[in-house]
């Protein structure tokens, strides 16, 4: 009698579950964003994010456990360093197994974060569809954007499409935080003044413009955070390989120092009245004016003569002047207009710096230092131009 009770007493509970605790997910699938630390090389200090989609077919099918990486491209291909500066640089997704792409990662000592989606058996099955689609030759290949097509916005837009009920997304970073800004804090995180330098420099005003909340998901530690702002797309989370960031700290040997130095001794060599220095001075000038002047040449190339739309309408211009590259071979004659040149470019020199923090363009503060020596060493050149 017992037994018969405790049976209908079982019965009874199991009647009020739901169905879905016992229906057998019928896709076999487990999809997952994998979330990646970021590391110590250029190309990789913005953290990585990959696709694990994990197919444990029937019993006696055995499970395939793999990786979608869309971050893919050919260091192989001969015509690569062109492409690449030229902004026509095809990327492609690619296929590792997950054990390949885990031990790749722990051997760079970088962490791995999982965050298993919550999917409908049909919405795995179309994202699976799409990523077996997505990796034939004729459709792996895509024109890669850092901000708006990347390995990470690619991953959020496959999910969102196959998502039946579309996600909701909240803002991860401060209303009002521009691409620049949210490119710095990771620059600055790990003390890369040097890199800072080179991306402030190349990259113009676009950047400066302010996210949207989907924008903001170029970043991967920003996709996952949106992930789990939705409250309807993470089932777990868990780290997949412990990491600890290393203890890094900020080298003298910075853009701001060394610029600031070397301004301060050009001015002492300057006041010296040295014979040796003031031929040192003049090679100086016109190295100084040289290279500025090609990198001001450079800036118009990626401005007009590439695919990178975050290299236009760049403000470094006001200060890295193409025509220096010319007058660094004439300014040792006594020509009128070469005085009337370095007068000009100390008038504009000295506009920059009064709107300096009024630009729509954010400009590095180490470049203040070589602004200073520009304005200070026009001014020497008009003052000694007969």
């Amino acid at each position: 009698m017992k037994k018969i009770l405790l049976q209908l007493f079982l019965i009874s509970i199991l009647a009020h579950q739901p169905i879905s605790i016992f229906a057998q997910d019928s896709s076999h699938l487990r999809i997952s964003l994998l979330t990646c630390t970021p590391g110590d090389l250029m190309y990789s200090t913005y953290g990585h994010s990959a696709l694990r989609v994990i197919d444990s077919g029937t019993v006696n099918t055995q499970v395939k456990d793999i990786v979608f990486n869309y971050g893919t491209f050919d260091f192989e291909d001969p015509a690569f360093l062109a492409k690449f500066v030229r902004g026509k640089l095809k990327y492609f997704v690619s296929v590792d197994e997950f054990v390949d792409f885990k031990a790749e990662y722990q051997y760079y000592n970088r962490g791995i974060i999982e965050q298993v989606l919550d999917l409908s058996p049909a919405e795995k099955t179309a994202i699976n569809n799409f990523l077996l689609n997505n990796i034939k030759e004729e459709n792996k290949y895509y024109q890669y954007d850092f901000l708006f097509d990347n390995c990470t916005t690619r991953l959020r837009d496959i999910i969102v499409q196959q998502k039946q009920n579309k996600p909701v997304f909240k803002n991860v970073m401060p209303a009002g935080t521009r691409f620049r800004q949210a490119i710095h804090f990771y620059l600055d995180k790990r003390y890369k003044d040097w890199d800072k330098l080179g991306i402030d420099i190349l990259l113009g005003a676009p950047v400066d413009a302010v996210m949207t909340t989907e924008q903001q998901q170029f970043l991967p530690d920003n996709l996952m955070m949106a992930l789990d702002s939705t409250n309807q797309l993470v089932l777990s989370t868990s780290s997949l390989y412990p990491y600890q960031t290393p203890a890094v700290s900020r080298s003298w040997f910075n853009p701001l120092v060394v610029f600031s130095l070397l301004l301060l001794l050009i001015v002492v060599l300057d006041f010296s009245k040295n014979k040796k220095a003031a031929s040192f001075l003049k090679a100086f000038d016109r190295t100084l004016f040289f290279c500025t002047g090609a990198l001001g040449i450079l800036l118009l190339f990626m401005w007009f003569g590439t695919d990178h739309a975050m290299c236009k309408n760049n403000y470094n211009l006001l200060w890295a002047f193409p025509t220096h590259i010319f007058i660094s071979f004439v300014m040792g004659g006594s020509k009128r207009w070469v005085k009337k040149y370095f007068l000009f470019t100390a008038v504009i020199l000295l506009l920059l710096l009064a709107a300096w923090y009024f630009l729509p363009q954010q400009l590095n503060t180490s470049l203040l230092a070589i602004v200073l020596l520009l304005l200070y060493r026009s001014l020497r050149k008009y003052q000694t131009i007969q």
